[in-house]
Order: structure tokens, then sequence, then C-alpha cells
């Protein structure tokens, strides 16, 4: 069936608005080394069309968050923290905003402080790394990963890991999805969730989700009629509490284009509110 209109949505990835490009993506364009990707404005640029980078200009950047979330029936999204705005949100909304944490752990001992400092302060309920987007890059199953994971499971909070092929011309080693089987052997305890898409390993995620119960998979970053089949047929069958909605916007897609496309994805009825809602509610324990 198409999705239900009165289903409520956690968008497992969303932003206030982002207006400081180079802020947000200098660091990947450093990374890159072809000629084009310097000129980009946005990191995967190729791939992505109609990127709302001025969505929200000249606005409260809460008020236009929520104005947009309210008009898609976004109930809740996790959001970044670190930004004054991210930080207001979440002390001021606690119901509508959830925070996640970004490291990097290179700084190790950093990275496992700041996860700690965010949970006390704003009660996140992720802590998340870019292992291609990383400088110097770490793979996911890399020494300086461990204490993340180790800190994650004492807190009690889910990880969120992009894998696969990244859009940002960097080398994809680090992201290759046979290295969640080890991370999930050594943290029985870590809840695990794929940001990005796994491609193009979706039918190796699929073999890993149904082997380890703490790992996930996201949508985040595609548009739904993009979604991987093999990821919509896992999800009809025996992994309907495994596959979760993320969006991607503003970062590069609209919500308009993610919620249009939306009614054309071919899940079963009993898919959609564990899809929409409760698969990332359990994750992230926002039922405790």
């Amino acid at each position: 069936m198409s999705m239900p209109t009165d289903a409520p949505i956690l968008d497992l990835m969303l932003s206030f608005p982002i207006l400081d490009l180079e802020a947000t993506y200098g660091n990947l364009r450093d990374a890159a080394k072809d000629s084009e990707s310097k000129d980009f404005k946005f990191p995967a640029q190729y791939m992505f069309k109609g990127v709302p980078h001025d969505w929200g200009k000249d606005r409260d950047p809460v008020e236009v968050t929520l104005e947009e979330m309210d008009k898609w029936s976004v109930r809740t999204a996790l959001v970044g923290v670190g930004r004054p705005e991210a930080d207001e949100a979440i002390k001021k909304h606690p119901e509508r905003f959830v925070g996640n944490v970004h490291v990097d752990p290179n700084d190790v001992m950093g990275a496992v402080r700041r996860i700690e400092e965010a949970a006390n302060e704003l009660d996140v309920r992720m802590a998340s790394t870019f292992p291609a987007g990383n400088v110097p890059q770490i793979p996911i199953d890399g020494p300086q990963m461990y204490p993340l994971y180790a800190k994650a499971v004492e807190l009690d909070i889910a990880v969120g890991i992009n894998m696969g092929v990244p859009g940002p011309r960097v080398p994809m080693d680090p992201q290759r999805v046979e290295r969640l089987d080890r991370v999930c052997y050594d943290f029985p305890e870590l809840r695990l969730v794929t940001f990005h898409g796994c491609e193009p390993w979706e039918d190796l995620a699929v073999k890993l989700m149904l082997k380890w119960p703490g790992l996930y998979y996201c949508t985040s970053a595609f548009a739904p009629k993009h979604y991987p089949k093999a990821i919509i047929d896992y999800a009809n069958t025996r992994g309907a509490d495994k596959i979760c909605y993320a969006g991607y916007f503003p970062m590069g897609l609209s919500l308009e284009r993610i919620m249009t496309e939306m009614n054309n994805v071919p899940f079963r009825d009993h898919v959609w509110p564990k899809f929409l809602y409760e698969n990332a509610r359990k994750i992230l324990r926002l039922d405790d």
C-alpha cells in the first residue's frame, strides 16, 4: 500500500538550514584530489539535482525547520549537535529534536570525551562518524573506532556510520560493508545503524542484518525511487524491524521530493509504521 497519510515520522537525518557551505563541506573539498570536486558547492554535487541550498535564508533556523517538519508530518528529527541552533532546539523542543553527536575518531580521547559531554548536556541518543570522510580516513574496524563503540555501549546510545561507496570523491575502503562483521562480533551489545545506502553491497548488508541483532539500515541520502530492491524486499519479509527512514534534507534532497516519491515505495502494510517511526524510536531508546 502507499504510505499512510496519518503516520508519524521520525527522520534519522535532517538538518537546520545550511547556508555556510564552506564551513560545512570545506574539509571534504580539501580531501578530494580531482579539480572538479574543488569547485563543487556540495561534495557529491554530481549525484544530486535541485539541492535546497538557500532554504531557510533570512528565517529563524528553528522556526523554519519546525514549519517544514509540520508540513510533511515529521514528528521528530535526529539532528547533529554542536551548532547553536541545534543545541537550542533540543533543549527547547525535546519532543521534536533528538541529538546526534558527530566525532572524528582520529582524536581518540577527544572523541570519547565529546560523546560523554554531549550525552550529559543534551541527552544525545547517537554518536556518528564518516569513516571515508575523516582526515586521515579510518576504517570502521580500525583501532581508533573501538573506543567510540565502547563508549556508546557504556552510555546505551546508538552509533551511526556511513557505509558503501561514498558520494564525495574519496577512497571507499574504510566503508566496505564486510567490515561490519567484525565490529558486530566484537560489540554484540552495540546498536549500529548504517547510513547512505551500503551500495553496491546491499545484499551483503541484508545478510549481515540477518546475522547480527544489533545491526540496522536507514535510507539516508536516497530519494525513495532509488531505494535498493534488496532493502525493500528485506523489509517486506524478515527485516521489518531492521529498516528505518532517514531523509537528507536540506543537505541533498527536499522533503517535498522525498514524501511525494514515498507513495510509490511498495512496502507492505505492516512495514510502514515500523519503517517511519517505531524502529527508530527503539534504536534511539526514546520510549525509555
